[in-house]
């Protein structure tokens, strides 16, 4: 079956992640959805003399969601019939659109990577040609688009209570991966009952760091594909894409990260090769590739990379 939610209030949470969030959506296992999303708080929004389009429903949805601790606007949760804790949802991200011809970005005084070189508040809106798929930037650069959601995933443990939209963790969250874009799957551990999945958070264009604070913001649709899969067990998320295998480390120390994200890739590479520990870890030192993902979301991200060429077939 396919699915169209979309970012009406009532169907958009504002800055929380929540196990005990009603579902908005049920579906089952193998249904596709198109989800909407937005991306700004009020101030965000462009004067309407810059002539950008916004949203219909957007300024409605600010003013009647519940304000949660963080600043993301997430559409959901979708509930997948037969998810259970302990499972995995595995989400394939089919395709991603643009929905305004503009987007943000912000640097906000003590906050980024260089709060001590940069002190000064700035906010712009950037153009966005949909049709050519390029950004200009305000010095007149033009950048080919990559799209992508930075924030998404299932439900935290009923026990974690309500959590900011800010920091990602092991349901997923804000990612802000920019190598989960069209034609990615995602495997999220489950923790609650039907998983309860939201996405938000939309990137036109970001670098590995995110280093000033954020990326190109926009409002993306996207179509993902739901699967339940009782054959896996993970305890954070994972990714693939048509060429890569990718795991991910969250830890407000960057090491930590890193470790975490190389011991999950250590355990891929044992599951689909049989190779022991060891040997894995060699591999991963000659093949693989830790990339800084994000360094500004209180838990700074790690992904490793290892190419499915490179994977070994014993």
């Amino acid at each position: 079956m396919d699915y169209v939610l979309r970012s009406t209030p009532g169907n958009v949470q504002w800055g929380l992640w929540d196990g005990r969030l009603k579902p908005v959506l049920r579906i089952a296992s193998g249904d596709r959805v198109t989800i909407e999303t937005l991306s700004g708080e009020p101030d965000d929004l462009p004067d309407p003399s810059l002539g950008f389009d916004v949203v219909p429903g957007h300024a409605e949805v600010l003013a009647s969601a519940f304000r949660g601790p963080g600043p993301h606007l997430l559409t959901g949760p979708v509930y997948i019939e037969g998810a259970e804790p302990g499972d995995v949802l595995e989400v394939r991200v089919l395709s991603i659109e643009l929905r305004c011809n503009w987007g943000w970005n912000l640097q906000v005084p003590t906050l980024g990577t260089l709060p001590e070189d940069f002190p000064e508040f700035r906010r712009i809106h950037i153009p966005l040609d949909r049709a050519r798929n390029v950004a200009k930037l305000p010095w007149g650069q033009e950048l080919p688009l990559s799209p992508f959601f930075g924030n998404f995933g299932v439900a935290p443990p009923l026990a974690w209570g309500r959590l900011s939209s800010k920091e990602p963790r092991a349901f997923g969250g804000n990612m802000d991966n920019k190598e989960l874009g069209a034609g990615s799957t995602l495997y999220f551990p489950v923790f609650v009952p039907g998983a309860l999945f939201s996405a938000g958070d939309g990137h036109a264009l970001q670098g590995d760091g995110e280093v000033c604070l954020t990326a190109i913001e926009a409002a993306l649709t996207g179509t993902f594909e739901f699967h339940v899969r009782r054959d896996l067990r993970l305890t954070s998320p994972r990714a693939e894409t048509a060429s890569d295998w990718i795991t991910m480390g969250f830890d407000e120390d960057l090491d930590d990260a890193a470790k975490a994200a190389l011991r999950d890739m250590i355990a891929l590479i044992r599951e689909h090769s049989g190779l022991g520990a060891q040997d894995a870890y060699t591999l991963c030192s000659i093949a693989a590739d830790l990339r800084v993902t994000q360094m500004v979301d209180g838990n700074k991200g790690i992904h490793c990379v290892l190419a499915k060429s490179r994977m070994p077939c014993l």
